[in-house]
């Protein structure tokens, strides 16, 4: 345990994965990856990788072009990178993002900080693999609406990305190896090198203010906020409901589940970086950390699923400005930086 009660151990817990037939072609087995392409921050384990898609530099610079060219769109109007921008720690900065044709997404973009960390993956935790998940957007109508096969014909079109993919895969563009290289580029994004982490991995004692740890302080003790926002990347990986609202009118995992105690529910976020990834909830319905604050403190509001962790609680203004000091102190401007 650390100074003040919090577990450097990862608590990424997820009670529930879907498997879709789409994914019938990928692997789910897992190993260490011991290669040099990854940094791993003081304090954080080492990702798993699939056993079919281990690292390699010429895999990286192939998904690292894919991310960000807008030749996966329907009109090549936009790229994964037009919603998940490096400025904004890989998310935008809109309560809601934009497809093509300015069609309107329902989802406010989530960080793609540490997503290599991630056991599920998209709002509702209803996609179990980095790789599959490059499909959603690609396929989804308001998104890019395309299809991998017809991204891939424009690919081989490409002399530049039929050597890439031979390069990388020993391989002429395939949705398999798609999707494979674009997810060794987002496994790379990783940040860990935060004023917090400076102060509690580094051993770096003038990295917070007094008011910065006084905010830590009620983040894990008085709070408890790590009951949901814990381990390495403050999240435990769950999905619940939060009490956003009395009535979701997206009705979250229970859209893949069918089960009504999945009504409303959401993976809980990380909160690395968080003070650059507002707006903030799945929907972006709360612009600042203040807001969010005055959310929980207030219990949330009624709902049946509403998780049992989330309940009334006092704070005055004082300790609500050193609780969002210290969540500034979350952000990594480095990581940032290094991908400008």
């Amino acid at each position: 345990m650390g100074p003040i009660g919090y577990s450097k151990n990862l608590m990424l817990s997820n009670k529930y994965i879907f498997i879709c037939l789409i994914l019938a072609f990928f692997s789910l087995s897992f190993k260490n990856d011991k290669e040099s392409y990854l940094t791993i921050p003081t304090g954080f384990p080492t990702p798993l990788i699939p056993t079919d898609n281990s690292l390699s530099e010429d895999r990286i610079i192939l998904g690292k072009k894919l991310f960000f060219d807008k030749i996966l769109s329907r009109d090549s109007s936009i790229s994964c990178a037009s919603c998940h921008q490096p400025k904004y720690a890989f998310s935008d900065a809109l309560k809601t993002p934009k497809g093509i044709k300015e069609r309107e997404v329902l989802r406010n973009t989530p960080t793609l900080t540490n997503i290599g960390y991630n056991q599920s993956f998209l709002r509702d935790g209803v996609n179990p693999s980095l790789e599959a998940q490059v499909l959603v957007p690609i396929h989804e109508k308001n998104e890019f609406d395309f299809h991998i096969l017809l991204v891939v014909e424009r690919l081989k079109k490409r002399p530049d990305y039929n050597d890439l993919f031979q390069k990388a895969y020993n391989s002429i563009p395939t949705p398999n190896f798609v999707t494979k290289a674009i997810a060794c580029y987002e496994r790379t994004l990783i940040s860990g090198n935060s004023r917090f982490d400076q102060y509690y991995y580094q051993n770096s004692t003038s990295s917070l203010s007094i008011a910065e740890l006084r905010g830590m302080d009620l983040f894990f003790n008085k709070l408890n906020c790590i009951q949901c926002h814990s381990g390495f990347n403050f999240s435990n990986g769950e999905v619940v409901n939060n009490g956003l609202y009395n009535e979701y009118k997206d009705i979250g995992k229970m859209r893949v589940s069918l089960l009504e105690k999945d009504n409303g529910c959401f993976k809980v976020p990380t909160l690395r970086n968080i003070a650059i990834t507002g707006p903030y909830m799945h929907d972006g319905s709360i612009h600042t950390l203040e807001e969010v604050i005055d959310h929980y403190s207030k219990g949330g509001n009624d709902n049946k699923n509403r998780h049992e962790f989330i309940k009334p609680f006092d704070i005055t203004e004082r300790e609500k400005n050193d609780l969002v000091l210290f969540l500034k102190s979350l952000t990594d401007s480095s990581f940032i930086e290094d991908y400008l």
